[in-house]
């Protein structure tokens, strides 16, 4: 009895057991068909690395190590190597989300389990106090961000971790980590670790100490909820000393080192739009828009290398920054300014407005109506801006009369002189007999000073004799030099008379500034520069600078010109010896420009290595307070120049050949022992090498130059004595 007891016994555990091994079974072959239900159309692992990573545009200086700007749309981010992230970085994020990333296969189960009992209140929380600390590894978080959602399934569960598994066998744990830290978002639109860097701390993530590393990783759990902008700053900066703690804890640093970590100040970024030159980088910009499309900046991640170099450009914001305190005392509240390499037509510095982060201004103005405002931020007057540039344009026609044969030493009369045949001869008539002006222009000094070489006439920025000379040289020819030389602006003719030789027509400051490197170039022309080359995701190079000079001026004229605007004892006369555009230790030509109403100031100047022109004045084009391109422009123009040529190698204007053998008048050759006669009675005017003393009175302007002459003449008591 006792046998057949124990017989039943055995059989009902051998029956148990055949049903436990039964629903073990069945319990195997169920997990086992979710597992292929849940994974049977997962992508392969091997094709992780063929999707792409969005990536931004990054504008950058000359160097690339100064970022300019970057441009992106939902994402940005820049892709970098594994050997440009800090260490400490990468420790802080180990610490932070996945201590055991070096010894799992993907997944931790401790990590899981973990998780799991803090969920259910049994364990405490983690680090810096969060609440769903999960129980995620770093290949697990990829895998999600990549192919998968953050919805907290099951199913989501079980791809993942089989993802995750095959992401590990095939790849090694430094590939994983990378993509990690160029993929994970970090708030504010940005992805990635370097774009986090530079937006948080406007630095890259080879140079972030240990306590930005760690402030970096208390974000990534919740970038917008821990966001140092917002009102949990407190609480992000407390994960991150509980993340220290850690790194302390496991080995990454060390006493020592967790003290200087924790006592750190954290200085984020104030500016999370960060744009350096920034009328600079939207020229630059829109040129990119324009042949690459504004969508594809936003994605393929181009690097642009521009023409900025960010030290000049960072000195003449500081110097116009500082001017401005004084300009704006006499009524004048903008400035411009360009810095061009002459021999490449590389754009150094570019400055539209004096601060492109300040308010228009007076409140209550217009910003979005052209030239409503006294200033303007926004509106770029160095590319947009179309002003008249007073004298600064005179180098131009004087550069059209060497070009037929004049010289420095040709003489002319500055005595006052009606231009206008309709009007009397003495310059005293206002309207002729159609109702238009009388022209009869001025010096700035209001004085006449007799006979003036084309030398002094110039280094002294006369206006008499320089509305002479462009008559002699013709309104043509001198708009088609000046186009020739790169300004573009000058297009109608008709409306254009010979006050043209005295700004009256619109120029930009850029395409000015760029002419003038033509002179400074010995005749040769290479058009505004501003990206040296650009390079897609992978490092190549898809354009390049290739700009070529081109021959617009013969070199003759131009080191003549040269020779000129270096000439301070010429100048002197007007502008005083020590004037703002003379430099004791570098050769530099220079011209001031001031239009009639003192609305514009100009100075540019130039060396054979650099072209400096500034402008100063007002959005809306009212009148500063009577103070000329000397007195607002030049004094930056100088500072500017100075600090431009100390980064060169010094250069000196190579003078221009003797001239012989030509008319002698043209030589400032006048004849003695006769009376006193104007140019036009011993040249042709279309051609000032062949004489015009067979029939002088010929041309319409020649009695009222005659009688500009006998009347000074006249007023000065020099007629001859008998």
């Amino acid at each position: 009895m006792y046998k057949t007891f124990i017989n039943k016994k055995i059989k009902i555990v051998i029956l148990i057991a055949k049903y436990l091994v039964f629903l073990f079974l069945l319990a195997c072959l169920f997990i086992v068909g979710l597992f292929f239900y849940y994974t049977y159309d997962l992508p392969r692992p091997e094709k992780f690395i063929e999707i792409p990573f969005i990536q931004s545009t990054k504008i950058y200086d000359r160097t690339g190590k100064t970022l300019l700007y970057d441009i992106y749309g939902e994402e940005k981010r820049e892709i970098i190597t594994f050997d440009k992230i800090s260490t400490n970085l990468k420790n802080a994020i180990i610490t932070s989300e996945d201590s055991r990333f070096y010894s799992h296969i993907g997944f931790d189960i401790r990590g899981i389990a973990r998780a799991v009992l803090v969920n259910l209140g049994i364990k405490s929380t983690g680090i810096g106090g969060s609440k769903n600390p999960g129980g995620s590894t770093i290949t697990q978080q990829l895998i999600r961000s990549v192919y998968l959602t953050n919805q907290r399934t099951i199913e989501r569960k079980v791809r993942e971790i089989v993802l995750s598994v095959e992401l590990e066998r095939r790849y090694s744990k430094d590939e994983i980590f990378n993509w990690y830290l160029n993929k994970i978002p970090f708030g504010q639109n940005t992805y990635g670790i370097e774009a986090a860097s530079r937006t948080y701390f406007n630095k890259s993530a080879i140079d972030l100490s240990v306590a930005e590393s760690a402030t970096l990783a208390a974000l990534i759990p919740a970038p917008s909820y821990y966001s140092p902008y917002g009102s949990r700053k407190n609480i992000l900066l407390s994960r991150k000393d509980n993340i220290l703690d850690r790194m302390q804890k496991l080995g990454f640093i060390s006493e020592d080192e967790l003290k200087q970590a924790k006592e750190e100040k954290i200085n984020f970024s104030e500016n999370l739009t960060l744009i350096k030159a920034p009328h600079f980088v939207m020229y630059v910009k829109q040129y990119l828009e324009d042949k690459y499309g504004e969508d594809f900046l936003k994605e393929k991640g181009l690097k642009v290398y521009t023409t900025l170099d960010s030290e000049i450009q960072n000195y003449v914001e500081q110097t116009i920054k500082e001017a401005d305190k004084t300009n704006s005392q006499f009524n004048a509240h903008n400035t411009a300014a360009v810095v061009i390499d002459p021999k490449t037509g590389e754009i150094l510095s570019l400055i539209g407005s004096k601060n492109y982060f300040e308010k228009s201004y007076p409140q209550g103005c217009d910003e979005n109506i052209n030239g409503n405002c006294l200033f303007d931020p926004s509106f770029d007057v160095a590319i947009m801006g179309h002003r008249q540039p007073g004298s600064a344009f005179k180098p131009f026609a004087y550069a059209t009369a060497f070009k037929k044969g004049y010289t420095a030493d040709t003489i002319l009369w500055d005595v006052k002189t009606e231009f206008n045949t309709n009007c009397s001869l003495d310059g005293t008539q206002e309207k002729d007999i159609y109702n238009l002006n009388c022209y009869h222009p001025q010096n700035y000094d209001e004085k006449y000073r007799g006979t003036v070489s084309l030398r002094n006439s110039l280094a002294q920025s006369l206006n008499l004799p320089s509305v002479k000379l462009l008559y002699l040289t013709g309104l043509k020819d001198s708009l088609q030099l000046a186009r020739d030389m790169g300004i573009t602006t000058l297009n109608d003719p008709n409306r254009y008379g010979l006050s043209l030789v005295l700004g009256g027509g619109e120029v930009t400051l850029l395409e000015i500034t760029s002419a003038y490197g033509v002179f400074a170039n010995e005749g040769l022309k290479i058009p505004p520069v501003s990206i040296l080359k650009i390079e897609d995701s992978t490092g190549n190079v898809i354009e390049k600078n290739n700009k070529e000079a081109t021959k617009v001026l013969d070199t003759q004229v131009a080191r003549t010109i040269n020779d000129i605007l270096s000439d301070n004892s010429a100048r002197a006369p007007v502008f005083g010896a020590n004037n703002a555009l003379h430099f004791n230790e570098f050769q530099v030509a220079a011209k001031t420009g001031t239009t009639q109403y003192f609305n514009d100031a100009w100075t540019i100047g130039y060396n054979p290595s650099i072209v400096v022109g500034v402008w100063v004045g007002n959005n809306n084009n009212a009148s500063t307070n009577k103070k000329t391109g000397i007195g607002l422009a030049a004094p930056i123009w100088r500072k500017i120049m100075e600090k431009s040529l100390t980064f060169r190698k010094p250069e000196v204007f190579i003078k221009p050949d003797l001239v012989q053998n030509i008319n002698p008048i043209l030589l400032g050759q006048l004849p003695t022992g006769e009376p006193p006669h104007n140019i036009l009675h011993y040249i042709d005017k279309n051609n000032p090498l062949e004489s015009s003393s067979q029939n002088p009175g010929n041309d319409p302007m020649y009695p009222f130059w005659e009688y500009g002459i006998q009347n000074w003449i006249t007023n000065q008591n020099l007629l001859p004595q008998n």
